[in-house]
């Protein structure tokens, strides 16, 4: 479609610009585009106006085509040829205007357009060609398709105006020599020609006004692209915190997995390390093996069950095992019964067991140097062990079964030695003018059986010869050393001799015979025909005596050193007057002494105890005086080391008070 229009006044002017804003209005072009091809038309036209003469504005569309997705808006505007005064020349023409319209709003390309037309909308420039005309250039913002052109674009479209004289000083003066365009006269009507006068000079104002949208445009655009960055790095920001926070929780997630399994280590080592202590602590088997239900349950095991090959229980060692229990026993390896795998290691895995189908069993044997002692059988807590576990609980085992082991072997010795001990301890002699009682107590703690002794018996010359002794060292060899100084010491005495030179005899065998065995002792000899005991002491608690009116005395009298050290002594005599109704009280150092406050409290307690006896009962009853001063005594003791105490009480012979048919002292 083609519109043509002819102007040679303002009024024509007006009308012309007012159609094509109407046209271009009607094609689509947006208002801002729109506004700007007004306002550089009218400026133009203006222009036109000013140099005078006829002038023609020419408006064409065209269609799309296949290069460009939008259609053409052309305006041109051309001088009459009577417009020049020049028939040889050129017309002076000038296209004023070009923008392409779309459906879409996207402009199409036009390959006319050059950077060199315009820089931005509204603005005027001028070029000197070759040939000395001048082109006044008008340009939009922006660009049309992909060429860079004198217009400004706005969802895709573009335009550009230009005016070219034929040479300088052609037409009337304009606004670059000084003229104003609105100072010219018009033929119109005055009111006509200030309104269309107006009409284009508020263009003037709307192009004033678009430069400056231009630039806020340019400003908008420049904080957009700004801003777009921004966006773009807090985008990135947000990106690499999001992937350290995630990096951060995989940390935490680890550190907390690695806590708490440093935790389970440190709770399950502490429990064996205590464990270990419990079971170790004890030297009886049955105790032992009482500790590991009260360990294990309820937090390893909801029940436990020892099973000891060598117990002593017949109804223990006829119970029903099961088959898992069995097979742990014949090949000494960890047994999982269940119906379903254990996945435990070092742990075989069994079918359920017939008892109890649905009741999954771990069971673990003891073992010993050679074979297992037992095997403990163990329900799980929860569902099932884990393999830590499970690694735990067999080593748990394996203590379990050493200490036993140890705790059996201490029973054996310890058995053996005080079957020997027993066995050297001579019967009381009856003896006229004299009772006797004596009290041997093992120790209940600890391998301390062996070593002490005490023994009675009567020499060729009518005394009695009592005697308390004490070996260092316990166990079967202190039991045997003991066996053979209460020999030697018989037959010492058979030849005669005081305590003293019996006690000095005895320490140069001792010494000979076991350079590296001490023994302390105390021998108090009796006769009838002499009031007085005498008595001697190597490195012994001294003896207690309780006289008739209840007055106990210590006698500690200087004694000798102790029986066996690498030096020469002769050990010296005492005696005491004992008469009728007095009592002789000797005794080991595991009566009396305690380790918290050593041995005098308790020698002091003893001596309380003896005399806290009445006369008559010490006369008629010494065996049960004897037990009455010992339940005193041991209630504290910790019954770490054996206990002795031979009582010797002296009655009125004249009165028949020894035991009847007894030869006299």
């Amino acid at each position: 479609m083609t519109r043509t229009w002819q102007i040679s006044t303002v009024d024509d002017a007006a009308r012309a610009r007012i159609a094509a804003a109407r046209i271009a209005a009607s094609h689509g072009v947006s208002t801002l585009e729109r506004t700007r091809l007004v306002a550089a038309l009218s400026a133009q036209l203006r222009q036109c106006l000013v140099k005078g003469g006829g002038w023609r504005l020419t408006l064409r569309t065209t269609a799309p085509t296949g290069e460009r997705r939008g259609g053409l808006l052309t305006v041109t505007l051309d001088a009459e040829p009577e417009a020049t005064g020049d028939s040889g020349t050129d017309p002076a023409g000038a296209r004023v205007g070009r923008t392409s319209v779309g459906r879409t709003g996207v402009g199409g390309k036009e390959p006319e357009a050059t950077a060199a037309e315009g820089t931005g909308a509204g603005e005027t420039g001028s070029e000197t060609t070759a040939t000395g005309r001048t082109r006044v250039v008008g340009t939009g913002a922006g660009t049309s398709g992909e060429g860079t052109g004198a217009g400004g674009t706005d969802g895709g479209v573009g335009w550009q105006a230009s005016v070219a004289t034929a040479g300088p000083g052609a037409g009337v003066p304009g606004p670059a020599d000084g003229g104003r365009a609105e100072d010219r006269p018009v033929r119109v009507p005055r009111s006509r020609a200030a309104l269309a006068d107006a009409l284009l000079g508020a263009d003037e104002d709307a192009a004033l006004v678009l430069d400056k949208l231009a630039e806020q445009e340019q400003l908008v655009a420049f904080h957009r692209e700004e801003l777009h960055q921004t966006n773009q790095g807090v985008l990135a920001l947000h990106a690499e915190l999001d992937a350290a926070g995630r990096v951060q929780r995989e940390l935490f997630g680890a550190e907390r997995r690695a806590r708490t399994e440093a935790e389970s280590a440190r709770r399950r080592l502490t429990f064996l390390a205590d464990a270990s202590a419990a079971l170790s602590a004890s030297l009886n088997h049955e105790e032992i093996l009482g500790h590991l239900p009260r360990l294990l349950v309820p937090d390893y095991a909801r029940s436990v069950d020892v099973w000891l090959f060598a117990s002593d229980d017949p109804a223990r060692r006829h119970t029903t095992r099961p088959a898992a229990a069995v097979a742990a026993a014949r090949t000494g390896r960890p047994q999982y019964a269940a119906d379903h795998p254990s996945r435990l290691p070092g742990v075989d895995d069994l079918p359920p067991s017939a008892l109890d189908p649905d009741q999954p069993l771990l069971c673990i044997p003891l073992p010993s140097r050679h074979t297992p002692l037992g095997v403990v059988t163990l329900t799980p807590p929860r569902e099932r062990w884990s393999p830590d576990d499970a690694v735990m609980l067999v080593e748990l085992a394996r203590r379990a079964g050493i200490a036993v082991d140890h705790a059996q072997r201490f029973e054996h010795n310890r058995d053996i030695a005080e079957t020997l001990q027993r066995a050297l301890l001579t019967d009381l002699p009856a003896t006229p003018g004299l009772n006797l009682a004596a009290r041997y107590l093992p120790a209940t703690h600890g391998l301390n059986i062996g070593g002490d002794w005490y023994d009675a018996f009567r020499q060729p010359d009518g005394g009695l010869v009592a005697v308390m002794g004490d070996v260092t060292g316990h166990g079967l060899h202190a039991a045997v050393m003991m066996s053979q100084l209460r020999t030697a010491l018989r037959a010492y005495a058979v030849d005669g001799g005081t305590p003293g030179r019996l006690l000095t005899r005895l320490h140069a065998f001792l010494h000979h015979l076991q350079p590296d065995l001490y023994a302390t002792a105390v021998i108090a000899r009796f006769h009838p025909d002499e009031p007085e005991v005498t008595w001697a002491a190597a490195g012994h608690p001294p003896p207690v005596l309780r006289t008739p009116d209840g007055q106990v005395r210590v006698l500690d009298a200087k004694p000798g050193a102790m029986l066996g050290i690498p030096l020469h002594q002769e050990i010296r005599d005492h005696a005491v007057r004992v008469p009728p109704g007095s009592t002789l009280a000797l005794y080991t150092d595991g009566l009396v002494e305690r380790r918290r406050e050593g041995i005098d409290p308790g020698i002091r307690r003893l001596a309380e105890a003896l005399s806290a006896e009445h006369p008559t009962g010490l006369d008629g009853d010494l065996e049960g005086a004897a037990d009455r001063i010992l339940d005193p005594m041991l209630h504290d003791s910790q019954r770490d080391d054996d206990v002795c105490l031979l009582l010797v009480h002296r009655t009125d012979a004249e009165r028949g008070d020894g035991p009847e048919g007894a030869p006299p002292l």
